[in-house]
């Protein structure tokens, strides 16, 4: 891993760490790849969105992917 990020992995680990000392859930945007998805969940991310799932899509298809369980 690159030392850029390395320290976007620390950035983003801090905001995880802290949302959920907050109670809060985690929703990732712009997962494009399968290591990308892989580390979000190593950190405990609650829900996730992006290309690698779908494509920008229309009302009617978002209502069916978001009755589909990707993450």
């Amino acid at each position: 891993m690159e030392k850029s990020n390395d320290q976007d992995y620390e950035v983003i680990q801090t905001i995880v760490t802290l949302a959920h000392r907050l109670g809060l859930d985690v929703v990732t945007e712009r997962i494009e790849t399968e290591e990308q998805l892989a580390k979000l969940k190593d950190l405990g991310c609650e829900y996730g969105q992006g290309f690698l799932f779908s494509e920008p899509v229309n009302a009617i298809e978002a209502t069916a992917l978001l009755g589909s369980n990707f993450f």
